[in-house]
């Protein structure tokens, strides 16, 4: 009987070996991003699935303005916080029969702002969202997220398709520069239809005419008229929400139909 000859090293030691699921040098290249692309729409999609989240309130703000700091921000903090407990209380993140959760709260999972909000929905006892982003300055989530719906992405567009495709609604709170990327990248979906007409709030207004003419806009007519009447201004967490209920808070979203995969309560 002829000998088997065993595999030698080279081979075994090649990467062309590797199970390619497992393969970290071939997943990680560049003719592997749409693959990644996939990947990080598809694990965030089965656990918000798992959970029943059919809809979400999206609240953006900044990650700079803590819990206990003075003046305004210390009142915007303190605000966030009430809002993430009263729209969780009311809009149908507290369901516990596996039934399909509606306006969860959802944030970039960070400190500050985006923390309040993810605070105010654990003091209801609800789930909340974080959808934290991999930044060069390493951004741990926040304490409040609901820990198998805290997300880390490392692609900003599929970040923001998961806070655009499941928003009933859109809370501003003062921010800057990743505030305002995402406040225009819900106005443009909502001017353009690419999206559903989704409430879009905004929280101080003398903050916000402050940083943006949104008149000089219409007057050098980069917009139309009508467009301004995309989003309001409110000055409390409670007429934030009732603002929400005015603009149809609660109408049918477009991700229907979604199955539930398994009790959220058992999940780890």
């Amino acid at each position: 009987m002829a000998e088997i000859k065993p595999p030698t090293p080279e081979q075994l030691a090649s990467p062309s070996y590797r199970i390619a699921a497992l393969d970290q040098d071939f997943i990680l290249s560049d003719a592997q991003r749409g693959l990644r692309f996939m990947l990080e729409y598809e694990k965030a999609e089965q656990a918000l699935r798992a959970w029943g989240v059919h809809s979400t309130v999206v609240v953006f703000g900044s990650a700079r303005f803590q819990d206990g700091a003075s003046g305004r921000a210390g009142r915007w903090y303190e605000a966030a916080r009430t809002f993430g407990r009263i729209a969780s209380e009311r809009g149908g993140a507290l369901i516990t029969d596996r039934g399909a959760r509606q306006n969860v709260i959802a944030t970039g999972g960070g400190p500050g702002l985006m923390e309040a909000a993810n605070r105010g929905a654990m003091d209801a006892g609800a789930p909340s969202i974080g959808f934290n982003i991999v930044l060069p300055h390493e951004q741990a989530p926040n304490p409040y997220t609901t820990p198998s719906l805290t997300f880390r992405f490392h692609y900003f567009a599929m970040r923001k398709m998961h806070l655009a495709m499941r928003a009933n609604a859109l809370v501003v709170f003062p921010g800057g520069f990743g505030t305002l990327d995402e406040l225009f990248e819900i106005l443009t979906l909502r001017q353009t239809h690419k999206a559903p007409l989704v409430p879009v709030v905004l929280f101080d207004e003398a903050y916000w005419r402050e940083i943006i003419n949104f008149e000089a806009l219409v007057a050098h007519g980069a917009i139309a008229p009508e467009d301004v009447a995309l989003l309001r201004f409110v000055e409390t967490p409670e007429a934030a929400w009732e603002s929400l209920l005015a603009q149809g808070l609660g109408a049918a979203h477009p991700v229907s139909d979604l199955p539930i995969l398994s009790d959220p309560g058992s999940l780890p």
